[in-house]
């Protein structure tokens, strides 16, 4: 007896979509029906195993799935015995499509929307159709799963506490490094997406712009030649120079900036006249240099400077 998938069938309002089946590891299991919307189905990045068992059965419930690139769409349905048509929605077409989607909505269909890889509306189409759909009124949903972004930022080795997410950088140089100007002082973790025949000459414009900062770069990601290369910014484009383009997706890394480099003399100045106001000089040192995570040595000369007579510093 198959059974459904479990969470599929908790649904509210009048139900939509096809009762239909999907197959994992060679058994069918059955999909429960959905509520008419749209339902937002993130999709494996490289691994076909990388999908979840809620995203399968929106896919195979759906009235219609949108796709990105129907050849790439087909490739995952196939895999898992999905037969639920397709319809093309992309960035050439979506001001034509769009009023089509919304009309198949206004009847109480419920569409499935794909990209090409990982969670749709990432450097992907579908923010504007989202978009029309909330202010339509209409119900909207998500099957969470894969993302290059998190994927690259958990394997870079870099601080994820925050991070910033860029997508492409401009294709020319000199854009570029205005763009990574721009982007100098964010105190976070900085998220690229970035073509192969273009990583050498993005590493060598970042080093220029953001010295020997720590990065990585993540390539192919959960496929069967996945890399992950660590080292600072000059050492990877040195690496990527001197070798032939390499193929595959790239996400691109870069560390945060140093506080170290970051912070100028008047904000060590400021931390340690509040920790001497209560601390011998010695653990007011000790504190600030904890706190801030800078050298000892650097604090301690700030401290010597405050505790010269008439010293403003200016």
């Amino acid at each position: 007896m198959r059974r459904p998938v479990p969470g599929s069938g908790e649904r509210t309002g009048e139900a939509a979509g096809r009762a239909s089946e999907f197959t994992v590891l060679g058994l069918a299991a059955e999909a429960g029906r959905l509520q008419p919307g749209l339902h937002i189905v993130a999709t494996p990045i490289g691994n076909l195993g990388d999908i979840t068992l809620r995203a399968l059965s929106t896919l195979a419930a759906a009235d219609l799935i949108l796709a990105e690139d129907k050849r790439v769409t087909k490739v995952l349905l196939a895999h898992y015995g999905i037969t639920t048509p397709i319809m093309a929605y992309h960035e050439h077409n979506a001001g034509e499509m769009r009023p089509l989607v919304l009309a198949k909505l206004a009847e109480g269909k419920a569409l499935a929307l794909v990209s090409d890889a990982g969670t749709p509306l990432v450097s992907d189409p579908g923010y504007k159709l989202v978009e029309a759909a909330i202010e339509a009124g209409h119900h909207i949903s998500a099957a969470p799963g894969a993302s290059a972004v998190l994927m690259g930022l958990v394997l870079s080795g870099l601080p994820s506490d925050r991070f910033f997410f860029e997508g492409f950088l401009p294709s020319k140089s000199g854009e570029r490094r205005r763009r990574a100007r721009e982007l100098e002082h964010v105190p976070a973790s900085l998220v690229f997406f970035e073509a192969p025949h273009r990583i050498a000459e993005t590493l060598v414009d970042l080093a220029a712009v953001y010295g020997s900062r720590p990065a990585a770069v993540a390539r192919e990601l959960t496929k069967k030649f996945e890399e992950i290369r660590r080292g600072t910014l000059p050492e990877l484009a040195a690496q990527y120079a001197s070798e032939p383009k390499p193929k595959g997706e790239i996400v691109l890394l870069v560390g945060p900036p140093q506080l170290e480099a970051a912070l100028d003399d008047a904000g060590i100045d400021r931390a340690l006249e509040k920790a001497l106001a209560g601390h011998s000089q010695r653990d007011a040192v000790a504190l600030v240099s904890a706190e801030l995570g800078l050298p000892r040595k650097r604090v301690y000369a700030r401290a010597l400077r405050l505790a010269e007579p008439g010293d403003t510093d200016a």
